[in-house]
């Protein structure tokens, strides 16, 4: 059932489902809570699962100025509004930044952190600049254009040529609305500090999901950090790009129900 946020500047909605245990699953880039529709469905016969549209997307408006500490506050004030005082949580790609900006400020409120298809690393030059490239087209053409060449390619090329009809359907749900958030999102991403001090620090269990088709965040990029941690479960997929929770969702659905039952066992 949808559920309003409504704590000082936070005013947003959330999707909540099951009993038990609280999930927290936060959407990443140009997606909103229903891209992880399959783990929800899952998870929620054995959890609560909470899953947020972030500030900007579905049924949560744009706020101002947009950062990824504000977005780690929203999931905050949501946890507040569910009267929660631990819950694991799991990030997709920009999701991931949020969780960890999140673990970083309300480590006493973790069971376990999961990065999906995700980093604790800044941004590189390059990256900084591939966004702001993508940041003047969209203020140029808006966001059509540059949605329909992003997403295929977070998809693995064997996935885009097997499910053509799939990845499509995923650029269709992601077209609808203003460049605004989008753009706003890139630059919260873009100004984002390293965090992987929080992994060495973290004392809760990390998840690590990594495609080796990632082009958004290659393996390279995330390998280095899965031994920061003192507890790491560490997931490698073949011929998986960014998009792992759809790709091979029924393999991620396990993954993440064995990690959150550790986490629990591992208090």
């Amino acid at each position: 059932m949808w559920k309003k946020i409504s704590n000082g500047n936070q005013e947003g909605a959330y999707w909540a489902e099951g009993e038990g245990k609280v999930v927290v699953l936060i959407h990443g880039f140009a997606e909103d809570h229903s891209v992880w529709e399959h783990q929800t469905a899952f998870l929620r016969v054995h959890y609560r699962v909470l899953v947020p549209d972030l500030p900007g997307t579905g049924n949560s408006p744009l706020t101002h100025p947009l950062s990824v500490e504000s977005m780690a506050e929203f999931i905050y004030a949501m946890l507040v509004t569910e009267g929660v005082s631990e819950a694991t949580v799991i990030g997709h790609s920009m999701g991931g930044y949020v969780a960890l900006a999140f673990a970083e400020k309300y480590p006493h409120l973790l069971e376990g952190l999961g990065l999906f298809s995700s980093t604790a690393k800044a941004d590189s030059p390059e990256k900084v600049e591939a966004r702001q490239k993508s940041i003047r087209m969209m203020q140029q053409y808006d966001r059509e254009p540059f949605l329909r060449q992003l997403i295929p390619n977070m998809f693995a090329e064997a996935f885009r040529s097997k499910q053509a009809a799939r990845v499509e359907n995923f650029v269709q749900q992601a077209l609808p609305g203003n460049k605004e958030p989008l753009i706003a999102y890139y630059e919260a991403m873009i100004a984002r500090p390293d965090r992987t001090a929080v992994l060495k620090e973290i004392r809760v269990p990390v998840l690590f999901f990594i495609g080796k088709d990632d082009q958004a965040v290659p393996p390279d990029n995330t390998l280095g950090q899965v031994t920061l941690p003192a507890i790491a479960s560490v997931h490698i997929f073949d011929q998986v790009g960014h998009m792992g929770l759809l790709e091979v969702y029924e393999e991620s659905n396990l993954v993440l129900h064995h990690f959150i039952a550790f986490c629990q066992r591992a208090l």
